[in-house]
């Protein structure tokens, strides 16, 4: 079975958390995650870090897919656009690195249902999920948790995939 490497991103103005994963098939490899922390400034400061800083994330791992979390209605709109800005930031990085058919988005309910199973799962059940899954010991930031629960969204919709094609001889 081929293995596809996947990152997955949970983009933010202050940390946009990213998870790296290997798929084959229903088996899931955890690689790397981390979280871009961007410096005190301007808010265009830390979207060109955002940029820059993700660009070398996709230029070091080479994924053949990258997973985004889309944007969900915040009760504050400026924490809305901000958290907008910087999703943009890292689909402009992913599009400059990565070809754009192999850039996807996936809405918060649904990265949460497909690692626990439940849409509205909290940010502690989705990490205890991903560590679990990846078999990851140790301390784990939310965000990178999150990032690495969007990579494993993804890789779970391709193994469903390969799944029905086999089924159907497709």
């Amino acid at each position: 079975m081929k293995t596809v490497r996947i990152v997955g991103i949970d983009p933010g103005s202050r940390c946009t958390g990213f998870g790296v994963v290997d798929v084959a098939g229903r088996t899931s490899r955890y690689v790397a995650s981390g979280c871009v922390r961007t410096r005190e400034g301007s808010h265009v400061a830390r979207l060109e870090q955002i940029f820059h800083s993700l660009a070398d994330v996709f230029r070091e791992y080479r994924p053949g897919a990258v997973a985004l979390e889309s944007v969900f209605m915040h009760r504050n709109a400026d924490s809305a656009i901000k958290l907008g800005q910087a999703r943009s930031a890292a689909l402009c990085a992913a599009y400059g690195v990565v070809s754009s058919d192999r850039v996807f988005e996936y809405a918060p309910r649904a990265v949460k249902q497909a690692v626990t199973g439940y849409g509205g799962a909290d940010k502690d059940q989705v990490q205890a999920m991903v560590k679990s899954l990846l078999k990851v010991d140790g301390k784990m930031s939310a965000d990178a948790s999150d990032a690495l629960a969007v990579a494993l969204c993804h890789g779970f919709g391709l193994s469903t995939a390969a799944a029905l094609n086999r089924a159907t001889g497709a």
